[in-house]
């Protein structure tokens, strides 16, 4: 075997930060924690090296914050301040719970619908095999809490231990504000209860809006329509208002970063200065991928990567190593099947789509796949590693 071919391809490394607060100047910081990685590890920049930085890092350095007050004032101003249907939402203390008490505060009640058996990423209230012995349609049968009390008892969260049901019903009382909890997957449902509602869904939003409107609902906002612009001063997202948003007190949650275009192209312009090397930069939240046991989807955030520098637009155009080891060259072994896998490579068409020797290689986009990779690397607890550098992920078998 040749000693001067590369033995490792794709490489995924964590670089430490130090604490980012607000006002840091983020662009400044991720470049030299890079550069100073590369200079620890003994490693080099290349061409087509990703650095991906996580959005709490970039909404922390702009201050993108906002208070539950913030968002009961925005609230009240948005849906009259009276009874309000808030539907859909996801069951996290993390992701939703601080929203939901901006919620109670800014309404005399609420009509909590939630869907079942699980939330939109996957979260249960209950199995599907006590729903299949209750004999319930989850598409047609609306429950009461006191029914669903009935039929499935209480049903704590397999990771957390939460009752979400019980859960989000004290947090709304604790808030002054009346509630009652009904479980449906028909948007309209909740049109019987109040024509105010705040559809709570990530993914399935603008079909949730369209229905509601079609069917008669007087105001209809999304997550995405609350805290899109400053309420006293305080932080906002313009595009997802409190989707992908975190929390970060028991009374301030952090917002999804806004515009960050203009980092993502700082740091590849710093970087081109520092080492003459052309990378690609891209922020990225929540991965997009589903836990196996749990049956929860990763993706929480509206978007997988909010900004990216344009070398990441598109998707994968990639060749079946395995396939073509087994088909078109399986008569042939070592040094002429290399040789002939790598022609075959270096001649691919520009667009595999419907290829047989394409298929199974994952036609994702890059950014989707990448933030995947990006957000496993880095984790969401104590690594340190707010930015990860993935090296050769361009490359292929004959680079």
């Amino acid at each position: 075997m040749d000693k001067h071919i590369r033995k490792v391809g794709t490489v995924s490394r964590g670089i430490r930060c130090p604490i980012i607060r607000e006002g840091d100047d983020l662009a400044e910081i991720v470049t030299e924690s890079v550069l100073e990685a590369a200079e620890a590890e003994g490693f080099e920049l290349r061409d087509r090296d990703v650095i991906s930085i996580t959005e709490s890092v970039v909404a922390r350095s702009q201050g993108n914050y906002c208070s539950v007050d913030d968002i009961a004032a925005d609230v009240k101003a948005k849906l009259g301040g009276g009874t309000v249907g808030v539907i859909f939402p996801i069951l996290s203390r993390n992701r939703f719970a601080i929203c939901l008490r901006g919620i109670a505060k800014g309404a005399k009640k609420i009509v909590l619908m939630l869907s079942y058996p699980s939330d939109e990423v996957g979260n249960e209230l209950v199995s599907l095999d006590k729903i299949d012995a209750a004999g319930v349609n989850p598409y047609s049968d609306v429950l009461s809490l006191e029914k669903y009390r009935e039929l499935f008892g209480e049903n704590r969260h397999e990771f957390t231990g939460v009752d979400y049901v019980a859960y989000y019903g004290d947090l709304i009382r604790s808030c002054g504000c009346d509630v009652e909890i009904i479980f449906a997957n028909q948007a309209k449902t909740i049109l019987n209860y109040t024509d105010c509602v705040i559809n709570c869904d990530i993914h399935t939003r603008a079909r949730t809006k369209r229905i509601l409107r079609d069917a008669g609902a007087k105001i209809v906002c999304g997550l995405d329509d609350i805290m899109t612009a400053p309420v006293n001063g305080s932080g906002c997202n313009e595009q997802y208002g409190l989707l992908g948003s975190n929390k970060s007190t028991e009374d301030k949650i952090k917002l999804f970063p806004r515009e960050c275009k203009p980092l993502v192209l700082d740091i590849q312009h710093r970087i081109l200065l520092a080492t003459g090397k052309h990378v690609e930069v891209m922020v990225y939240g929540d991965g997009a991928f589903k836990d196996p046991k749990g049956k929860i989807w990763e993706l929480a955030d509206p978007v997988v990567s909010p900004a990216f520098t344009d070398g990441l637009i598109g998707t994968p155009n990639e060749l079946k190593l395995k396939y073509l080891a087994d088909n078109d060259y399986k008569d042939l072994s070592g040094e002429a099947l290399r040789d002939a896998i790598s022609k075959s490579i270096r001649e691919k068409d520009g667009n595999l789509k419907g290829s047989m020797a394409s298929q199974g290689t994952t036609p994702r986009q890059l950014t989707d796949l990448i933030g995947s990779l990006c957000d496993l690397t880095s984790g969401s607890g104590d690594k340190g590693t707010p930015v990860v550098l993935v090296q050769g992920y361009f490359d292929n078998y004959t680079n």
